[in-house]
């Protein structure tokens, strides 16, 4: 699944091609795991794009005197954006192009999603934040309200493994299996590690890494292991710069040639592969047992 550097990497493609932009023509060829809503064409036709946001793994467009559209990529979609000088030029839609919304200047983004596990809604403006996919959505990593100090009213009483409780959209907004290993690799926590046992300097650290580790992977375009592209059709090239993830029984990057390193491990946490170093992420504490 795309997580936070991908949506936001796509999203950055997605703003140059929509700024100032209008819509003419919306086209819906198949639902998704929520019916596309009917009255699509209705609220979004000759609307003039306002501004384009995330939310965590969500993609908001807001529309001038209309409603925002949701936009998640579910667990292998993608944004295609096609470039054309002439409004009514043919366009031969991707295999699974479920929706393709038609510029002003005839450039035409398509939602193309081949498990159809995503979603493309109509929320009412200024109300998004009301609506079921987002109201109980944990602060976004890379906005205003993350911090040690949320982060630590978080992880209160939580007994779940720290790997676990980041993984929670609830409590962190974005965050995915990929990110959530380098995150406290480079943090020095055990993924194993009960939350609520975590020091409060501990915490902080995942909170002041969690952005820095998001930031260095949207730079790279985000990670591409299988399928992922960018809105232009480009893979990422964060996945060469993993330190864990992916690298089991490899050595690790920060202890090489050290006696008690055995090289990087993996464990299998709630179906999930985590990846990290045995010597800098110590094994359990007494208090997780």
């Amino acid at each position: 699944m795309p997580e936070l550097p991908e949506v936001e990497t796509i999203l950055i493609g997605l703003r140059a091609a929509l700024d100032g932009r209008r819509i003419i023509s919306t086209e819906v060829r198949n639902d998704l795991r929520w019916p596309v809503p009917d009255d699509l064409s209705i609220r979004a036709d000759g609307k003039k794009i306002r501004a384009a946001t995330r939310l965590g793994k969500y993609m908001l467009i807001a529309l001038m005197r209309g409603p925002t559209l949701l936009i998640h990529l579910g667990m292998s979609g993608r944004i295609r954006i096609t470039h054309s000088r002439r409004k009514s030029a043919a366009y031969l839609p991707m295999l699974h192009e479920h929706v393709t919304l038609t510029l002003d200047n005839g450039t035409r983004i398509g939602l193309v999603d081949p498990r159809r596990f995503g979603c493309f809604l109509l929320l009412d403006s200024g109300r998004e934040r009301e609506h079921p996919l987002l109201a109980r959505l944990g602060a976004d990593p890379l906005l205003p309200g993350f911090d040690a100090t949320y982060l630590v009213a978080k992880l209160a009483g939580k007994r779940s493994p720290i790997k676990t409780v980041l993984l929670d959209q609830h409590v962190v907004a974005g965050l995915g299996n990929i990110y959530v290993s380098e995150i406290l690799f480079r943090a020095r926590i055990n993924p194993e590690r009960r939350a609520a046992s975590l020091l409060v300097d501990e915490v902080t650290r995942i909170a002041e890494v969690t952005p820095a580790v998001l930031e260095e992977a949207i730079g790279a375009g985000g990670s591409t292991l299988r399928d992922y592209v960018d809105s232009e059709g480009k893979p990422g090239a964060f996945q060469d710069l993993h330190q864990v993830y992916g690298r089991e029984g490899e050595p690790c990057p920060d202890c090489p040639g050290y006696p008690a390193c055995h090289g990087i491990r993996r464990v299998v946490q709630a179906g999930r592969s985590s990846f990290y170093c045995p010597r800098l992420q110590p094994p359990l504490s007494l208090e997780d047992a």
